[in-house]
């Protein structure tokens, strides 16, 4: 795996603002109000990094939380991954996040997931939020092969390729 996902001289995107969402870079500061988001989601986020993947459980603390957080933050600034927190305009409120990850697989060169809480789930934010971070990455983004597993490519299919 690469250590870092962008070539030095690039300039990561610090925000991405529409009217129903804001997407910045995810610090521990963030702690309690995604802590919120992720324990009343528990069910409507469970997978989406895979059909096996093991997070969120209802043992997650908000220590735990925490330092989950303050990883992201510090791979942000080595550049090695991008993690944003999606939050209400007026940053009441964590709607969500997306995480930009590099690839293992050999056709893709970034690997996206996001989600968004389920008090959310009635709306079209999720939708709003997809449409909105590919238009992002093709006008923002050095990547040239954005993968989102789970949404664009079925699991089985995804857990195949090299």
């Amino acid at each position: 795996m690469k250590s870092v996902m962008v070539p030095a001289d690039f300039i990561v995107p610090e925000r991405l603002e529409s009217g129903r969402f804001v997407l910045r870079p995810i610090t521990i500061h963030d702690a309690v109000k995604d802590y919120d988001a992720v324990m009343t989601s528990i069910d409507h986020i469970a997978g989406v990094f895979g059909p096996d993947a093991r997070w969120p459980t209802r043992k997650l603390t908000l220590e735990q939380d925490l330092i989950d957080l303050a990883w992201h933050q510090k791979e942000f600034q080595i550049r090695s991954s991008f993690t944003y927190t999606v939050v209400a305009p007026d940053e009441s409120a964590v709607l969500g996040c997306v995480y930009l990850l590099p690839s293992l697989k050999q056709d893709a060169d970034c690997t996206v997931y996001f989600w968004v809480r389920a008090s959310e789930s009635a709306t079209d934010l999720e939708a709003s939020l997809d449409r909105a971070v590919r238009k992002w990455l093709r006008e923002r983004w050095p990547f040239r092969k954005p993968v989102f597993p789970g949404r664009d490519i079925n699991w089985e299919t995804w857990s195949g390729m090299k």
